[in-house]
C-alpha cells in the first residue's frame, strides 16, 4: 500500500485544489460557472453531468464537501489504487449526475461534489464485504460509524438540498463496488463453496 500512498495523496490534494480554484473563478466572475450545473431533462444539460460534480454554489457549500471528499477519497484511492479509484469516481459521477438529470425538480440547478462524497461512502461501506477482505470490512465499519449520519441526506427532507444527487451517488458507489471488485487470488465465489462432509 505504501507505493499507492504518494499518488493517492497527490490525486486527492489536486482534486480538492481544483474545486477551490474553480470556486474562486466562479466567485470572481459573479457565478459564471453556475451555468454548468445540471438542469433536469434538458438534452443540452447532459454535457454538464460531469462538470457539475466539480462546481459549488458558494464557499460554504464547498467547505461542507471538502473534508469528507478528501478523507473518503484518500482512503478509497489508497485501498483501490489510483487507476481503479478513478474508474470508481467516474461511475459515481455519471450515476449521480444522470440520476439528478432524470429525477430532480423542474428548473432546478444542481452542482457539487456531495454526490461523489455519498458515492465514496457507499463504495467503502460495502467493498470489503463484496471482496471478502477483512481489512476493508473493518474500514467499511469505521466509515459507517463516522459518516453514517449522512444517509439522511439521501432522503427528500430538505427542498434546498439535492437528495437526488446524494441518493444516486450512493447507488453509484455501491454499484462501483460490484463492477470494480477484485477477488483475492484463489478465492471461490460464495456459490462455489461446498460444505465439508
Amino acid at each position: 500500500m505504501t507505493s499507492r500512498a504518494k499518488p493517492a495523496i497527490c490525486l486527492m490534494l489536486g482534486w480538492v485544489a481544483l474545486l477551490w480554484l474553480l470556486e474562486g473563478v466562479d466567485f470572481a466572475t459573479g457565478g459564471a460557472l453556475d451555468t454548468f450545473g445540471i438542469t433536469p431533462r434538458e438534452p443540452a444539460e447532459l454535457a454538464d453531468v460531469v462538470p457539475a460534480a466539480f462546481l459549488h454554489f458558494g464557499f460554504g457549500h464547498l467547505v461542507a464537501n471538502t473534508l469528507p471528499l478528501l478523507l473518503l477519497g484518500l482512503v478509497a484511492a489508497l485501498r483501490s489504487g489510483v487507476r481503479r479509484f478513478l474508474a470508481v469516481a467516474t461511475l459515481i459521477i455519471l450515476t449521480s449526475g444522470l440520476g439528478v438529470w432524470f429525477t430532480a425538480a423542474p428548473d432546478s440547478n444542481t452542482a457539487g461534489a456531495s454526490g461523489v462524497v455519498f458515492g465514496l461512502f457507499g463504495y467503502l461501506l460495502v467493498r470489503g464485504f463484496i471482496e471478502r477482505k477483512l481489512l476493508d470490512i473493518g474500514i467499511g465499519l469505521v466509515v459507517g460509524v463516522l459518516y453514517g449520519s449522512i444517509l439522511w441526506g439521501a432522503l427528500p427532507t430538505d427542498s434546498g438540498i439535492s437528495w437526488q444527487g446524494h441518493l444516486f451517488g450512493l447507488i453509484g458507489g455501491v454499484l462501483a463496488a460490484f463492477v470494480f471488485r477484485v477477488r483475492a487470488p484463489g478465492a471461490l465465489p460464495a456459490a462455489d463453496v461446498r460444505p465439508i462432509a
